[in-house]
């Protein structure tokens, strides 16, 4: 592909190259019609694949849990909190691996370096299939982590740079609901692979972790020329298309700075809006790793055999993938973040609440259709609402970055949220999470408010300035340091 050959450029220096000097009347030919036919090629040679990958990513690192029902515990004689330990300590390699890897995603192209994570996480997945104690275990969920952490952060990055703001939370609900899919048919693959238990002398969690990571593996083969690098260099699209995407990307994010500079690493790391978006992050992610490292086992609590768990494991999945998607679609439509925020975080709390109220099986089981529908489409919106209010592409990068991180500390304190003394019920698991998200729903209700506010004030003092006069390039270079302080800059709220 000619996208693969641009030499020594950077991804960025290609895409700014590629801007290519289109004269007026052809850019101005793109109507609206023209753009949603536009929008459609970018969705379907972008999102598919993007889906694809970050599914069998979920699924590689969350079908331990479906694995535990398949005599995991037993067969490595695991005691006390070793299962426990085993789910943490994936998520401070994948937390450290996070804002290298998209600094990464801006040095190199992301066909090679999304390739590059992916053949060695799909490796440690299928050696995860052959360790026969707790060290093991814990050996191949390092490596595991360690190559997983630059994907989540790396793809939504990588969306920004082919849609506007207001376009880009729909496409990363798509690219998250393979989380909950992944959720949906592990539980049905899981029930098919414990037909294998004692092939090869290989018990049925081997079995999950060698095949899923053999499917990862071959896919990862294609990955390289299935993944298009930036707009610039889109095989796919037209001249004049690649003209058009860049053109609005620029409209969009002004002319704030795209170059690798670590002063705007810094920046990113003294923004105080980020923590917050972190928190709110962290909040979000508890409940959805608790979620599904552990739903397979507070099912088959309700009373139900291990092979039944397994497939009851699925609806609420299901209904969480179209709720997540659905509310992405209408936020970017009605260009809203928070409101649809609140309005799931409510959700999320009244169905841990149902958890944690009652021991009937079918109020419980409710309570987990409740608590999925109410703890995915947190993600993407909350990451579109983040990227969006960060202005200049390395900024944004490291930004997405830092909120995947405080993410994925909640991670780490979901391993731990649902102990095997607190079981069948796990009312202290429940509640936990509820204070979780209940903490979300206040940072939330904050920066909705804040956002308003702000763009208000930027709104009043750009009324006061009657005669708005056109920048020199001098000035223009001024504001390219500033990022979001820019005052044309206006917050999604």
């Amino acid at each position: 592909m000619a996208e693969k050959t641009v030499g020594a450029l950077s991804a960025e220096e290609t895409s700014a190259s590629a801007s290519i000097n289109v004269p007026d009347q052809e850019i101005q030919g793109w109507g609206e019609k023209a753009t949603k036919r536009l929008l459609w090629r970018l969705d379907w040679h972008i999102i598919p694949f993007m889906s694809l990958i970050y599914l069998l990513c979920f699924l590689d690192r969350t079908n331990i849990g479906n694995a535990r029902l398949d005599n995991l515990e037993t067969d490595l004689k695991l005691h006390g909190l070793q299962y426990n330990d085993c789910l943490a300590i994936l998520f401070p390699f994948y937390i450290a691996a996070e804002i290298p890897s998209n600094m990464m995603m801006k040095r190199v192209r992301p066909s090679i370096w999304l390739t590059f994570i992916m053949v060695f996480w799909s490796a440690a997945m299928i050696g995860q299939g052959f360790v026969r104690n707790y060290s093991g275990l814990m050996a191949t969920r390092v490596i595991l982590g360690v190559f997983e952490g630059g994907l989540f952060p790396g793809v939504n990055y990588y969306i920004t740079q082919w849609y506007c703001r207001h376009e880009c939370g729909f496409r990363m609900a798509l690219f998250f609901s393979a989380a909950t899919l992944a959720g949906a048919f592990g539980g049905i693959l899981a029930r098919g692979i414990a037909e294998m238990s004692g092939v090869g002398g290989l018990s049925a969690w081997s079995w999950i972790f060698i095949l899923e990571g053999l499917l990862s593996i071959l896919v990862s083969f294609s990955a390289y020329w299935a993944i298009c690098d930036y707009p610039g260099t889109a095989e796919f699209l037209r001249p004049d298309e690649r003209a058009e995407v860049e053109r609005r990307l620029k409209a969009d994010h002004g002319h704030l700075s795209n170059d690798f500079d670590l002063k705007y690493v810094w920046q990113a790391l003294t923004d105080w809006k980020i923590y917050i978006h972190m928190l709110i992050c962290m909040a979000g992610f508890c409940p959805i790793y608790s979620f599904s490292l552990f739903l397979p086992t507070i099912v088959k609590n309700m009373g139900y055999t291990a092979n039944n768990a397994q497939l009851m494991t699925v609806p609420p999945y299901v209904c969480a993938c179209f709720f997540t998607i659905t509310a992405s679609w209408l936020a970017d439509r009605y260009r809203q973040r928070g409101v649809f925020l609140l309005g799931f975080q409510l959700i999320a709390i009244a169905g841990f609440s149902m958890l944690a109220a009652t021991g009937s099986p079918s109020v419980q089981y409710t309570g987990t259709v409740f608590a999925a529908i109410g703890i995915y489409p947190q993600i993407p919106l909350g990451l579109a609402w983040n990227s969006g209010n960060i202005g200049g592409s390395l900024k944004r990068g490291t930004g997405i970055a830092m909120q995947v991180m405080g993410g994925n500390c909640g991670g780490i304190v979901a391993s731990y949220v649902y102990l095997s003394r607190d079981g069948p019920r796990f009312v202290t698991g429940h509640s936990i999470l509820i204070g979780f998200v209940a903490m979300a729903f206040v940072l939330t209700s904050f920066m909705t408010i804040w956002s308003r506010r702000e763009n208000a004030g930027r709104d009043t003092i750009a009324s006061e300035n009657n005669s708005p006069q056109e920048l020199t390039e001098e000035q223009k270079g001024l504001e390219r340091e500033l990022a979001d302080n820019v005052p044309w800059f206006r917050y999604t709220v």
